[in-house]
């Protein structure tokens, strides 16, 4: 068994916070564990892992992988030299960094990077952190060693020896959240008597969910509820003009502190990422989820419904929102015993200790 004390391990993946924040924290167990261990970040160039990451404190190299264009563009043309150019990049990058294991968390630079560690023989990993698997995950999942999911059921689209129910990484100031509701209703502004709605939808967030609010904002009892509000950059202007002068409101295009936010957060609105329904679960708020269509395989519903079909969740879709979302929103708000229900039923979905785990399948790379 090789001396894990200078581990050199890299860490492929991103595209999204969906993909970028687990895997981060599974960098930070790894470093918890082993502080004199190596890690190298690949991502693609022009993504936000190429940001984010340095931020997190860990060196990054991007490949020039892209995705293909749902409609016609010349882009496409491309992407076989992209592709060649990413696998030979991928190559050197694991020879030079002398890498003893690598990780893939989805996302277009993973493929390149996990395929050419393979053939180097080097031990692989990938982590799938949705229901539905993605085709990148799929393709390298006749190769690796160890596949940690998120959901039960992954044995239909992965060999069943492989696979290690683990959970989704998430941010570790999201594990505890009691004691922290009081300090958030002063950051946010918000009556901490009152019930508070959580309207959320990723960092960039989400057009369908932010018009259906605008629209029905009038429905909604704000002089009975607190309303907290991440519209993204696209649309923050509007919603601060249609609620400027309200009490009880506080609208962002990003907020920073998620685990304030959850704190406070009574009954919440969501897309269905995998990142987000993880977070959801751990803090255990009663959800409507209303999925984004614009994702690949329509994962996001099928995140969500895994929750719906066990009484965990409430669902809208995307093209019945501006119709239904806030009338399901005041039904929820008004039934207490479902909002119990939800809370119990989601919170069996909680894996705080993913990262842990998938670090220990990690270790077992290196016993092989």
């Amino acid at each position: 068994m090789k001396n894990l004390e200078h581990i050199k391990v890299i860490i492929s993946g991103g595209g999204t916070g969906g993909h970028i924040y687990p895997a981060i924290a599974i960098a930070n167990e790894i470093t918890f564990r082993y502080p004199k261990a190596e890690i190298l970040f690949v991502g693609a160039l022009g993504r936000m892992e190429m940001e984010k990451v340095p931020k997190a404190g860990y060196k990054i190299v991007g490949l020039p992988i892209a995705g293909i264009q749902r409609n016609l563009s010349f882009k496409n043309l491309l992407l076989p030299f992209k592709l060649i150019k990413s696998l030979l990049m991928a190559r050197k990058i694991i020879k030079d960094f002398k890498a003893d294991a690598a990780i893939g968390v989805g996302g277009y630079a993973s493929g390149p990077l996990l395929w050419m560690a393979n053939s180097l023989k080097v031990p692989t990993l990938i982590q799938e952190q949705n229901s539905f698997a993605g085709i990148t995950n799929k393709i390298l999942a006749k190769k690796v060693t160890s596949i940690c999911v998120a959901y039960e059921g992954m044995e239909n689209y992965f060999p069943n020896s492989k696979i290690v129910l683990t959970g989704n990484p998430v941010r570790q100031d999201i594990l505890n959240l009691s004691n922290k509701k009081e300090h958030a209703a002063s950051v946010f502004g918000l009556d901490l008597n009152k019930k508070t709605i959580l309207v959320i939808g990723g960092s960039l967030g989400a057009r369908t969910i932010n018009e259906s609010i605008l629209e029905g904002i009038t429905s909604i009892d704000l002089d009975k509820y607190n309303l907290l509000w991440q519209t993204g950059k696209w649309f923050f202007e509007q919603a601060k003009s249609k609620t400027k002068g309200t009490k009880n409101v506080f609208v962002s295009d990003f907020i920073y502190q998620m685990d304030l936010v959850y704190a406070i957060a009574d009954v919440v609105i969501s897309r269905a990422g995998a990142l987000s329904v993880s977070e959801l679960a751990l803090a255990a708020k009663p959800t409507i989820f209303v999925p984004s269509p614009n994702v690949s395989e329509d994962h996001q519903t099928k995140n969500a419904m895994a929750l719906v079909e066990e009484n965990a969740a409430m669902i809208v879709k995307d093209i019945e929102a501006k119709d239904k979302l806030v009338l399901s929103l005041n039904s929820l708000l008004a039934n207490e015993d479902l909002q119990k229900q939800l809370v119990t039923n989601i919170h069996k979905f909680a894996k705080p200790n993913a990262s842990q785990e998938i670090v220990d399948q990690v270790e077992k790379l290196f016993e092989i």
